[in-house]
């Protein structure tokens, strides 16, 4: 039989909430760091690969490979403003409802905007990738699949504005 102080929102409530903070933060920078790598790697391989036949989409589908970038530093901006929200709180109020919804709110909002940019870096990367393929192919393609791969790159603002938003929820207990 398992008692009430052995369930998981027992166990959830004894964790500081700064180590909840802690790892919002770092899978918000940790994992969108990981989507745009991912994006890279799938854009960069298939543009190396079609600039053998066409050399001349080499330059200009780079913007692929920058677009897989700017996720990563979706990731560091978040990290950064959730890091600021962190204050020092008497450990008397360590784990009072204030500090725990604070602590969660920098959690969620670091899932959120981690999760988002590695779907966004996914979804970047392959669209260069077909970018570059289909450039190589018909130089007709590039603005037109550059349109889609703008869309595709929203997706990691969205994640941003969704992740800022929960993180207003981040108010800590006053010191007093």
């Amino acid at each position: 039989m398992v008692t009430s102080s052995s369930s998981w929102s027992q166990a959830l409530v004894q964790i500081s909430p700064y180590t909840f903070a802690a790892v919002g933060i770092a899978i918000s920078i940790g994992v969108s760091v990981l989507g745009a790598a991912w994006g890279i790697y799938i854009t960069g391989s298939s543009l190396i690969g079609a600039a053998i036949k066409a050399p001349r989409i080499t330059s200009k589908n780079l913007i692929s490979v920058i677009f897989c970038e700017a996720v990563a530093i979706y990731g560091v901006i978040v990290a950064i403003i959730l890091q600021t929200k962190l204050e020092s709180v008497p450990s008397s109020k360590m784990y009072d409802a204030e500090s725990l919804r604070a602590g969660y709110a920098i959690f969620a909002s670091g899932i959120i905007v981690g999760f988002a940019n590695l779907v966004c870096g996914l979804c970047v990367g392959i669209i260069g990738s077909s970018c570059a393929l289909s450039d190589a192919q018909n130089s007709s393609l590039f603005v037109k699949i550059l349109v889609i791969e703008i869309f595709g790159s929203a997706l990691g603002l969205f994640g941003v504005i969704v992740g800022i938003i929960m993180s207003a929820q981040a108010t800590w207990p006053s010191k007093v």
